[in-house]
């Protein structure tokens, strides 16, 4: 099960005996709409309020206006980290790809260069279903990663899925086979089903 994808993101490097078993990107409409949109309200009342804070001292004129204008531009800064989400949004679509492997989740995504995450199945702890707003618009799902490595937890997800019900139901299975492995050692299976890596083939 793959996706066509519409990236150019570089395979990762994968260790010996590892392959991946699917790769997908994030919807991209939705995707790019919720960086969108997510500041938008905040941000237009802002710009309506400095606007019209601007066109009062134009109309009012004087030399204060010169110390208003830099300050306004200062103040105006939710303004523009709305413009830099749409901006950026579609380039970080780009550069967002997930991975599934025989030995880990991989996520790769980045504006100006693409960082790589690894989740490890040991570290798997948690696997959640979303479907938030703009999931029900768009049809997609969230799949949502909550790992621990040592004394640390991480959250990460994988957003805007055409097929997130599946991968969902695929790593649970995974959570579910490796806790198996813990309770009962390699030792003690049947001949014929040594280890969780068997039962996760590349389709």
């Amino acid at each position: 099960m793959k996706d066509i994808l519409e990236n150019t993101n570089k395979i990762p490097s994968l260790n010996i005996s590892e392959y991946i078993l699917w790769q997908g990107q994030p919807k991209k409409k939705p995707f790019i709409a919720k960086r969108t949109f997510v500041m938008m309200p905040i941000a237009i009342v802002w710009l309506i309020f400095d606007s019209s804070a601007i066109a009062a001292a134009i109309a009012e004129g004087g030399s204060f206006l010169f110390i208003l204008l830099p300050f306004m531009a200062l103040h105006l800064i939710p303004v523009w980290i709305w413009l830099a989400n749409i901006i950026s949004a579609r380039r970080i679509w780009k550069n967002t790809t997930y991975y599934i492997t025989n030995h880990r989740i991989i996520i790769q995504n980045g504006f100006f260069a693409i960082n790589e995450t690894s989740i490890f199945y040991k570290d798997l702890k948690d696997v959640k279903l979303k479907i938030g707003i703009f999931n029900k618009f768009s049809h997609t799902g969230d799949v949502l990663l909550n790992a621990t490595s040592g004394d640390s937890n991480s959250s990460d997800s994988f957003e805007f899925l055409k097929d997130a019900q599946d991968i969902y139901e695929r790593l649970q299975k995974i959570i579910f086979n490796i806790q198996t492995d813990i309770e009962y050692p390699n030792a003690l299976r049947p001949k014929d089903n040594p280890g969780y890596n068997t039962n996760y083939k590349s389709e």
